[in-house]
């Protein structure tokens, strides 16, 4: 252990007890006493004062370099010793280390949980004494980099009986413009019943060559036994599901379809049609789903011709979960599981508004994906499987050999 002699000079123990700058004077005294500190830790590694020629001498002095430390009474400059022919080492910073991680990790979690660049400035600026600015907050989040990358091309193990897949907007700065970019996000509730962020892919629109870009990219990691598809009705994106998920069945979004007939209704018919779909949707099983149909269609051919159209041309889209035993639909009918999960996304999107580029938003949208993932496969079951797999005469155990 190094001894260490002090020395301070008259103007700065004059400034402690003035009331005019103490807390200056203060991060003076701080700054002088760790430096004469990393002076003796200096002399003590390398065996030898300034200038002091010894033979027990392992290195010599190479100047300085300059290094800011925040602490409790402001930001200080110390001067670190360099070494030629060896390294000077101290512990002193450890403590800072962890905390500076520490502080970073928060600023990235504020980014990704929707808090604007300019509003971390502010907060950090008030805790720690310290300015940190956008850019530097964007240097930090592009650590996030490589687990993103790792979460959306890891490999998909196992079965994943339901998939359901949607598409939001986001504005994104492209060669001096700002263009709507669609986030393709594809979710899945796997062999075990526990719900999975599958993938999430940027495009430049909702086509059916986009779409099928990305399911490809999902087969290709794994994606497999996929039973039931469910998403909206674009043309596009429904071509891509009958295309690359030959076998599965797709359920089309009973709450938009709703939507969809009731905005072609007269306005007075709107509760009552409302109750007839929730009729349909609730029925025990197909037969009878038909046999409501068939009443629907007969009380309002005349009275909203064009929502009884729809409902006909829609029919066999919307009962596709029908197939399914009763526990299974309710969650698997309508898309209001990953609405919520674009609930989310729209929330850090307001923040934001508008992404300098394309990989800012794989970042950001990417690492609040990857929160949720973690979230779904360590909170509760989101399914049962068992009785599915006795539908289908399979043993639960069987799963993994079947995918």
């Amino acid at each position: 252990m190094a001894q260490i002699n002090l020395t301070l000079n008259t103007e700065l123990l004059h400034g402690l007890f003035s009331k005019d700058g103490k807390d200056d004077a203060f991060a003076k005294l701080l700054s002088a006493i760790l430096n004469q500190v990393l002076e003796a830790q200096s002399t003590e590694q390398l065996g030898a004062n300034p200038y002091e020629r010894t033979e027990g001498r392992t290195a010599y002095r190479n100047g300085f370099r300059e290094r800011d430390l925040t602490t409790r009474v402001g930001t200080i400059t110390l001067r670190v010793p360099r070494h030629r022919g060896g390294d000077f080492s101290t512990s002193m910073f450890e403590r800072y280390q962890r905390s500076e991680q520490a502080l970073m990790l928060a600023m990235m979690e504020m980014v990704i949980n929707g808090v604007s660049t300019r509003k971390i400035e502010q907060v950090t600026e008030e805790l720690c004494g310290r300015n940190f600015s956008k850019s530097m907050v964007s240097d930090l989040c592009r650590r996030l980099d490589p687990l993103v990358e790792a979460f959306r091309t890891r490999p998909l193990k196992g079965r994943y009986p339901f998939v359901i897949v949607d598409a939001i907007y986001l504005k994104v700065r492209e060669d001096g413009r700002v263009r709507s970019k669609g986030l393709l996000v594809a979710t899945g509730v796997n062999g075990e019943g526990y719900r999975e962020v599958l993938g999430f892919k940027l495009a430049d629109s909702e086509t059916e060559s986009s779409w099928g870009e990305f399911f490809s990219e999902l087969r290709e990691r794994g994606l497999t036994s996929v039973d039931l598809v469910r998403s909206d009705d674009h043309r596009g994106l429904v071509n891509a599901i009958r295309r690359h998920f030959q076998g599965a069945s797709w359920q089309r979004c009973q709450t938009h379809f709703s939507d969809n007939i009731l905005s072609r209704a007269p306005k007075k018919y709107h509760e009552e049609l409302r109750q007839e779909l929730g009729r349909i949707y609730n029925a025990k099983d197909e037969e009878d789903a038909r046999r409501v149909l068939k009443e629907t269609v007969e009380s309002y051919e005349e009275k909203a011709p064009a929502s009884v159209k729809i409902l006909e041309e829609g029919f066999e889209d919307i009962i596709a979960v029908m197939s399914l035993p009763q526990k299974y639909r309710r969650k698997l009918r309508t898309s209001n599981g990953i609405e919520r999960l674009n609930e989310e996304i729209r929330r850090r999107d307001r923040v934001i508004r508008i992404y300098p580029n394309e990989e800012s938003v794989i970042r950001l949208i990417g690492a609040l994906l990857v929160e949720h993932d973690e979230r779904w496969s360590t909170g509760k079951k989101y399914m049962d499987m068992q009785e599915y797999y006795d539908g289908l005469g399979e043993k639960k155990t069987d799963v993994g050999a079947a995918a």
